[in-house]
């Protein structure tokens, strides 16, 4: 099937579905939102949520975390150290 044989075909289905939804609507008596003509789509929000404040470290705060990532590299080097050790 070529892409213009499949777009065509998609586009029907929306006809008929849309044509679906309007007889199903008038059933329940539904309206129309207002604004929007009937069909028309809603208007696409964006994926991407609004840009928070950025959050920053002072610099007493990054020293304490260099200084615990220290800590635990030197940690697992003692560990690794005496593992090879008892082998």
């Amino acid at each position: 099937m070529s892409l213009s044989n499949i777009v065509t075909s998609i586009d029907r289905e929306i006809a008929v579905l849309r044509k679906a939804r309007e007889l199903l609507a008038k059933d329940v008596g539904e309206k129309a939102p207002a604004g929007r003509a009937r069909g028309a789509q809603a208007p696409v929000q964006s994926a991407r949520p609004a840009r928070t404040k950025k959050r920053r470290l002072s610099p007493e705060g990054r020293r304490r975390i260099a200084e615990a990532v220290k800590r635990r590299w030197e940690a697992h080097r003692r560990a690794a150290k005496k593992e090879a050790v008892s082998k």
